[in-house]
């Protein structure tokens, strides 16, 4: 059977593991403070710049989960209405920010405290 790639297929038997979420819930429960976790932990602070800044893989990651971080917000009841187009436009441009890491079309910038 050759499944069209634009389909993602749904199976009909759900397992007792994987509990239905309610509708009006987007995500699970921890899914953000599980990512904002994440994003904390692949952040390149300032002790650790010169060490990572040229990492692409590292880069891209942060970047990656940012991007994560901001489309679990977006579905906060918290969130406001009218950002949530903005906030889909940050999360791809962090998305495209990680591609250009991963493809070497970006490399370091140079040290943020050295005034360039």
């Amino acid at each position: 059977m050759v499944l069209n790639p634009c389909f993602r297929p749904v199976l009909a038997d759900i397992s007792p593991d994987f509990p239905l979420v309610p509708t009006h819930q987007r995500w699970p429960e921890q899914a953000l403070p599980l990512a904002a976790e994440l994003q904390r932990s692949l952040s390149i602070n300032d002790r650790q710049w010169h060490a990572l800044k040229g990492q692409r893989q590292r880069r891209a990651a942060e970047q990656i989960s940012s991007a994560l971080v901001l489309l679990l917000r977006q579905s906060e009841p918290s969130a406001l209405s009218g950002t949530a187009m903005g906030t889909g436009q940050e999360a791809i441009a962090l998305l495209e920010h990680a591609l250009g890491w991963l493809k070497g079309e970006i490399r370091d910038p140079g040290c943020p405290s050295h005034g360039r």
